[in-house]
């Protein structure tokens, strides 16, 4: 039995995503251990995923911090790893293949470097979707892709029955209005205006809430919504996970919650602006789709409310 390691620090949208990558390399490698680099958030639920048997702590310190980057290189290697999957495909993880195996070829490190097609620029090559890229990457390694670009996100489900009693949820929409700070271009200004319109038009027969972030919650008396806490805490992400699962639709900007929804399998929109497309992000499945517009701001709660209607 040999030591398998996969690479993906985050995101929340880039963890759900890489679902169906993961159980194809785990299935392709039944007889390995698999293994998983991932930082702080993101270690407690891939213990839960049952295609991998030990997740590793990547801290991501400074790279100047030469005193933690000795100790985990050091934690690294002793695993001895025989093929090493970067499904992160960052600066950060190109770095690590540099210290762990300078002139490895794809034979042992995967990424979308070391598999390029051949004529294919990288620059180009990233202009395809984010799981047709996944889908090649493990082809150039022989894995056969049943999963990878249908990623399926439910092993991350928990019970959350305390919560939907206490809420008294049965049927409800989850909202999902907030966005990073620094990315205000994905964020749909006018969630108020529609929940105004699910009120009226549907005649309260759902009940429409959020669930803020950590970072969200003093944001979040700004939206007209039932807000789902855990004991005054945000939800973890398992928690969310089936809070997303057993609503009857979410409405989203493009963020973690709303990958979370396509893979999971759950009915909802996600909103784009220019920042990027759907294909690219790869995020409209059967019951999730997208309303891309060139600026947010132009995008009315009318047209919303009508294509979350038809849904």
């Amino acid at each position: 039995m040999s030591n398998i390691l996969i690479i993906k620090h985050g995101s929340l949208g880039d963890i759900a995503q890489a679902c169906g990558a993961i159980q194809d390399i785990s299935e392709y490698h039944k007889d390995d251990e698999v293994h998983l680099l991932t930082t702080k958030p993101y270690f407690d639920l891939f213990k839960k995923n049952p295609h991998i048997s030990n997740v590793i702590l990547d801290k991501r310190l400074p790279k100047y911090n030469l005193i933690y980057l000795y100790s985990l290189m050091k934690n690294i290697k002793k695993y001895k790893f025989i093929k090493v999957y970067d499904l992160q495909n960052s600066s950060r993880t190109a770095f690590y293949k540099k210290i762990l195996f300078p002139k490895t070829t794809k034979d042992i490190w995967s990424s979308t470097e070391t598999t390029l097609p051949e004529g294919v620029i990288k620059k180009n090559f990233d202009k395809d979707s984010v799981l047709s890229r996944f889908d090649h990457q493990l082809k150039s390694s022989g894995i056969n892709t049943s999963h990878t670009l249908n990623p399926d996100f439910s092993w991350s489900l928990s019970d959350i029955s305390q919560i939907k009693n206490f809420y008294q949820l049965e049927k409800y929409i989850v909202l999902f209005p907030f966005c990073s700070p620094h990315l205000t271009s994905k964020k749909w200004p006018y969630y108020n205006d529609l929940i105004s319109l699910i009120n009226k038009k549907l005649g309260n027969k759902l009940k429409v809430v959020i669930a803020p972030g950590p970072d969200e919650i003093k944001e979040a008396p700004n939206i007209n919504a039932l807000c789902i806490l855990d004991k005054n805490k945000a939800l973890d992400i398992c928690q969310l996970a089936t809070l997303i699962k057993d609503s009857s639709f979410v409405v989203a900007n493009d963020t973690g919650p709303a990958h979370m929804t396509a893979h999971l399998g759950s009915k909802g929109i996600a909103l784009f602006g220019s920042h990027t497309t759907p294909f690219k992000v790869s995020i409209e499945r059967e019951n999730f789709k997208a309303i891309q517009v060139a600026d947010l701001h132009n995008l009315s709660a009318e047209k919303v409310f009508e294509r979350l209607k038809s849904l």
